[in-house]
C-alpha cells in the first residue's frame, strides 16, 4: 500500500468503529434462515488463512456465506471513490477486493461451496438462495 496515511485521525476512527460482523443485512439473512430451521454458525475463521472469517458457515456442507459491503468491497452499482486521500483509499479498497478473491479460491479449492452477496440485495432472496444450496448439497463422504 503506499505510504500514505488516513486523512485525518477522525476519519481513521471513524472508519475503525465500522462493523465488520452482525450488519443489518447480515443478521436480517440469518433471522431468514433460522425461521426455515437451518442452523448455521456465524463469524468462523477461514480454514487455512489466518485473521479472516466467513460470515455466515454450513460446516457440514463446506459452505460459506459472505455479505459484502458495498463501500468496502467494491461493489460494480454502488461503490464509491473517496475524493478525499484518494490514493490511500483506492490501494485500500483494491487490497479488500485481492483479499476476497483470494479467500474465494482458496475455500473453492478446498472443497467449498462460496456464496458472496452485496449488502443491497434482498434478504428474502438471498436466504432463498443459500437455503437451496443446503438442501441440495451432496455430502461428499
Amino acid at each position: 500500500m503506499p505510504d500514505v496515511v488516513p486523512s485525518s485521525a477522525a476519519v481513521s476512527a471513524r472508519m475503525s468503529r465500522q462493523n465488520s460482523r452482525d450488519t443489518a443485512p447480515e443478521v436480517a439473512v440469518r433471522r431468514l434462515l433460522h425461521a426455515e430451521g437451518l442452523r448455521y454458525r456465524v463469524n468462523v475463521p477461514v480454514p487455512g488463512i489466518p485473521r479472516r472469517t466467513i460470515d455466515i458457515v454450513f460446516p457440514k456442507a463446506k459452505i460459506a456465506i459472505f455479505m459484502d459491503g458495498c463501500f468496502w468491497h467494491g461493489c460494480p452499482e454502488h461503490a464509491t471513490q473517496p475524493k478525499s486521500n484518494a490514493e490511500w483509499w483506492r490501494a485500500k479498497l483494491d487490497k479488500n477486493m485481492a483479499r476476497d478473491q483470494e479467500t474465494t479460491e482458496h475455500l473453492r479449492t478446498t472443497g467449498w461451496t462460496v456464496l458472496r452477496y452485496w449488502e443491497h440485495e434482498v434478504p428474502n432472496a438471498v436466504a432463498k438462495e443459500v437455503k437451496s444450496a443446503v438442501l441440495h448439497h451432496k455430502p461428499t463422504s
